[in-house]
């Protein structure tokens, strides 16, 4: 995939741990697409991401904070950060300095970084389509309405019978 390929901006949802294996993920979110990327990333990136999301500001400069610190220093500044591509599960990014330079990196290294310019995170919609999933949209407040529903049809025989009430067979499961 070269740089020519259509980008998405994504939302930097946060930072997950899945508690059964201790995998750590970035989320982003595609709101056109309504797809989300599951990105794995190890414990310091995701604390570097999660500090940035929550605000909070080192007492010392981390390695993010030091680079965004270099930046300014120099002259530059970031303006977007792009996940460019996946490639053997791997996730690839590249900075894009306001001068225009583009520099390689990890894709959670341009997240964490990108957060701390306040810069957009722009994906690769390739990327999004291969890696996203859906998201699902079903709120409680429409899980509700939907038992109401049920309320509305079902009778105490319903559970005698083991026949479901919108079952137009009436077979018992």
């Amino acid at each position: 995939m070269g740089d020519d390929a259509e980008l998405v901006p994504v939302e930097i949802v946060g930072v997950r741990q899945h508690l059964a294996n201790d995998e750590i993920v970035v989320l982003l979110l595609d709101p056109d697409s309504e797809l989300l990327v599951p990105i794995l990333i190890g414990p310091t990136e995701a604390s570097a991401i999660a500090s940035a999301q929550a605000g909070i500001v080192p007492p010392r400069p981390m390695t993010h904070d030091l680079l965004r610190d270099a930046l300014i220093a120099a002259g530059s500044s970031l303006s977007r950060a792009e996940i460019t591509r996946l490639e053997d599960g791997v996730f690839h990014a590249t900075l894009v300095l306001d001068s225009g330079t583009r520099v390689d990196s990890r894709a959670s290294d341009a997240i964490a970084l990108a957060l701390r310019f306040g810069c957009p995170v722009l994906c690769s919609a390739e990327v999004v389509a291969v890696a996203g999933v859906e998201v699902r949209t079903t709120t409680s407040e429409q899980d509700l309405e939907r038992f109401r529903r049920f309320l509305d049809v079902v009778t105490p025989e319903d559970f005698s019978t083991g026949v479901e009430p919108d079952d137009p067979g009436g077979e018992a499961r």
